[in-house]
């Protein structure tokens, strides 16, 4: 999570953007190399194995992110305990995920950006008219195809990859790529995304995490600590902590004298 990073980022972005905005063409000669034009679909969507490497790759996904889940839903409810992760990871991983798979996905572009998917446009057998990446009018009214969910999701794993030990980050950046390159051919493959879509989910997943590590980890102005997390979550936690702890004392009621 470097400035090299960062630049060539940024420039694949800059390079994408435009040659798809001035040739939007592109994107269905990308898709039409997935469709069967003799059988007018994308034949691997009905692929009983690629359907099951679709779903476990979002598992693996998930999977990295689990032990941060439960790590702050066990200091939600012990306060009193350390974490079971270092909490600068915890937050780091989820805010990650969250803002990369979830909000900046599903809750604001594919709800907003009415972008057809590839297996429902004209040019492979729809009824919906191609639009370019840049372009927010198509006919879709939800889950669209700009930009991909699953797509950001097997990007995040880069976020875990930055946290491992220097001397394997190479290895595990270049794993977390290849993972998320794999999966978003998957979506291309089934008719579910163009090039641009899985292009825009790897991209602003890369940024998301950048800018959360160099705020968490580097920047010395809002660097944190695992101490002022832990204290954060603790007095987040302990009202309801407390609460809960009075609940269960009513419920037990006094103790009878024998």
């Amino acid at each position: 999570m470097n400035r090299t990073g960062l630049f060539i980022a940024l420039s694949l972005a800059l390079v994408i953007g435009l040659l798809f905005g001035i040739f939007p063409e592109l994107d269905l000669k990308l898709a039409a190399l997935f469709y069967d034009a003799a059988a007018k679909s994308f034949p691997l969507k009905l692929n009983a194995f690629a359907a099951f490497a679709r779903d476990a790759a979002m598992w693996v996904a998930w999977a990295f992110a689990l032990p941060s889940i439960a790590a702050l839903v066990a200091k939600l409810f012990r306060p009193d305990r350390p974490m079971l992760i270092s909490g600068r990871a915890a937050v780091f991983l989820l805010v990650t995920m969250i803002l990369s798979a979830g909000v900046l996905t599903n809750l604001t572009f594919k709800s907003y950006w009415g972008r057809p998917r590839p297996v429902v446009v004209t040019q492979f057998n729809g009824d919906q008219e191609f639009v370019p990446w840049w372009d927010p009018r198509g006919g879709c009214g939800r889950n669209c195809s700009f930009f991909s969910g699953e797509g950001a999701t097997a990007f995040w794993t880069l976020a875990p990859a930055a946290l491992t030990p220097p001397q394997w980050r190479p290895l595990a950046y270049a794993a977390a790529t290849l993972f998320g390159i794999t999966t978003s051919v998957l979506r291309m493959a089934f008719g579910g995304h163009f090039f641009t879509d899985v292009a825009a989910a790897g991209l602003v997943t890369f940024l998301v995490i950048w800018l959360a590590y160099a705020l968490i980890y580097r920047w010395p102005s809002t660097r944190l600590s695992d101490v002022q997390i832990e204290a954060a979550l603790t007095r987040l936690a302990r009202p309801g902590h407390a609460l809960l702890q009075r609940l269960r004392g009513r419920k037990a009621g006094p103790a009878r004298s024998v």
